[in-house]
């Protein structure tokens, strides 16, 4: 059973747990009601870990959501379609008796509109449109529309937004709810319940992890008797078995420094920060570097091998960091780290591929550099920005930039001219 937490106006999540009460043998829904949508912000922060995934109202709550958590992985959002705004404009036409040629309306996009429009055969000869994004208020899309109709520019008002709609019709103007259809909930609902499905199947992937004391052998030769080293391999078995136990796992000891525990991806996933404890205390008791390295698969076979190829990545970092391989090539840097990145060996972008090729750059180096821009939410960005947050050095960051320009994958947008001393940075910006 997952439970979902339902985030939207109050009327759309009761509609919403309501339809998904065909869906009470999987999914257990929680309501989680705003008055505006900015207080999406504290809902999710506050109660991200009590639930197994979000399902919002609207697109601009679920964009509140994915900028607070940093993913979208285990969001949905119900898609409005063209239904919602000819039902207002029907519902217009039977209260105001006649048809309105003269509406205000706020959407996320025109181009949603302007598909509904387009379909009609007759529409509002006068529609004035005001977009909205996560940073617009609810008194910003009001003024919007009183304005209009005290100007005697319109006749009426449709709105995506409940608290706007209540606001409207306290001021007297004519005001009408662009809101879900049933059709709209059951479609999303059907969407959640394949995402979930797809968390059951990766959350039950097979996870092994590499655990590696480094410099074992010299260690041992360094060990005052036999029985010292003894006493430090039982120490680090049961500092390995505590946290073997809290990811219901099971430890192999393959000797000289190496174990391996055995568990399912969404145990070692959940338990990533109980992971770093784990190794900081190995460190601290051997006094040597600990290396670790995660694999995820559908076998015990391919997850061991993914594992066995992310210590040897992680080997290869001069801070050796947590790394993580799974089943589909993805390739997680920094696990469970502020700084953490995932890319990809695998892309099926022919196109890509062969511009990568003419810039003599490889595609993993390429998707870590895209990862973390599209992570960090940079438009523009400078070669130092590059080289603090991948561990480049700052000629390999201007070599690999001089030549994704060249193959116009990235370009040079100008310098920055804040800078007070020294030359001024170069700005670049993905294409």
């Amino acid at each position: 059973m997952y439970t979902v937490g339902v985030i939207g106006p109050n009327s759309s999540v009761e509609r919403i747990i309501q339809l998904g009460k065909e869906y009470e043998m999987t999914m257990n829904f929680v309501a989680f009601p705003y008055h505006d949508f900015h207080e999406t912000v504290n809902i999710v922060k506050d109660n991200h870990h009590a639930v197994d995934a979000w399902f919002f109202s609207g697109q601009i709550s679920y964009m509140v959501a994915k900028n607070t958590l940093q993913s979208g992985e285990n969001l949905v959002y119900i898609q409005h379609t063209e239904s919602g705004i000819y039902k207002c404009l029907l519902h217009m036409g039977f209260y105001q008796g006649e048809f309105l040629n003269k509406v205000s309306i706020d959407e996320i996009t025109t181009s949603h509109l302007e598909q509904a429009v387009k379909q009609l055969d007759f529409a509002p000869k006068e529609i004035y449109v005001k977009t909205f994004d996560v940073n617009t208020s609810t008194k910003e899309l009001m003024d919007f529309h009183i304005d209009l109709w005290n100007q005697q520019k319109t006749a009426g008002a449709l709105t995506c937004f409940e608290a706007v709609y209540r606001g409207l019709k306290e001021a007297g103007v004519p005001a009408y709810h662009i809101s879900t259809t049933d059709m709209e909930i059951r479609q999303t609902l059907r969407i959640l319940e394949e995402k979930l499905r797809a968390f059951y199947f990766k959350d039950t992937q097979i996870g092994v992890q590499i655990i590696e004391i480094e410099h074992f052998d010299k260690i041992s030769e360094k060990a005052k008797s036999s029985y010292h080293l003894q006493y430090l391999e039982l120490k680090l078995k049961e500092t390995l078995l505590r946290f073997c136990e809290q990811l219901d796992g099971s430890l192999l000891e393959k000797g000289n420094g190496r174990y391996i525990i055995f568990s399912s991806r969404g145990a070692i996933e959940r338990k990533i920060k109980d992971l770093q404890d784990t190794i900081y205390q190995l460190s601290h008791e051997s006094h040597t570097t600990v290396t670790v390295g995660i694999g995820y698969g559908v076998t015990v076979h391919s997850a061991e091998i993914n594992a066995q190829r992310a210590i040897q990545l992680s080997k290869e970092k001069s801070e050796q960091p947590i790394v993580i391989v799974q089943e589909n090539g993805t390739i997680t840097e920094s696990a469970g780290e502020e700084d953490e990145v995932s890319f990809s060996y695998r892309i099926n972008d022919d196109i890509l591929l062969e511009k990568l090729k003419k810039a003599k750059i490889s595609l993993k180096n390429y998707s870590k550099l895209y990862t973390l821009i599209k992570k960090m939410n940079w438009q523009e960005f400078t070669i130092k920005d590059l080289a603090a947050h991948l561990y480049w050095d700052e000629s390999n960051a201007r070599r690999i930039l001089a030549s994704l320009c060249e193959v116009d994958l990235v370009e040079y947008t100008g310098k920055d001219a804040q800078i007070s001393r020294g030359r001024p940075s170069k700005i670049y910006r993905l294409k």
